[in-house]
């Protein structure tokens, strides 16, 4: 059985992962938990009662986005044209990564995949973009020797450059180029 939290362990919860998703979105998986205990204004003792170990952290944090991947790639296979739809998802992740550094580190990396949630979302993420590519491909739009390995290495390229480079919209317009190398004549 459960055990229900009080209100205010329920506040410094809600307020350690907000801090956290924010904190983990600037700096990256390696973020300070000193810095989130601080901006969710409790202190370091509450936030290894609620989470024990950065891992914990983590996953909790980013299940939420891993379902949101799972949730554009199945966006993406409802939508009526293959092409499209494998641009507009290939471009709403590219920006997911750009605009947050943890999710962009947790998106090419397999280090949290003992983690049974997150690698359980990671998985079906990753099937659902390969029926997405897949769809395209079967279109005749998408080029029949893209795999679902070079759309990890694309992820990379991404998170690279949104995190290197000065100007924040550099991801976009390298993605418009391979988009443009990827498309079928």
């Amino acid at each position: 059985m459960a055990t229900r939290l009080r209100a205010d362990a329920r506040r410094n919860r809600a307020a350690l992962l907000d801090a956290a998703r924010e904190v983990f979105a600037e700096q990256g998986l390696d973020a300070s938990l000193d810095e989130i205990a601080r901006r969710a204004g409790v202190g370091n003792a509450t936030l290894y009662r609620r989470f024990p170990s950065r891992r914990h952290l983590i996953a909790e944090v980013f299940a939420s986005h891993m379902t949101s991947a799972v949730r554009l790639a199945e966006q993406a296979l409802e939508h009526p044209d293959p092409w499209a739809a494998f641009v507009g998802y290939l471009t709403r992740v590219c920006e997911l990564q750009a605009t947050d550094r943890g999710l962009a580190e947790l998106l090419v990396t397999t280090a949290f995949d003992d983690d049974e949630r997150l690698a359980a979302l990671r998985t079906t993420a990753q099937q659902r973009a390969v029926d997405v590519l897949a769809r395209a491909q079967r279109a005749g739009r998408l080029r029949s020797d893209f795999t679902r390995h070079d759309l990890a290495l694309l992820m990379m390229a991404n998170a690279g450059v949104a995190q290197h480079s000065a100007d924040p919209r550099a991801w976009r317009r390298q993605l418009v180029l391979v988009l443009g190398g990827l498309a079928t004549r």
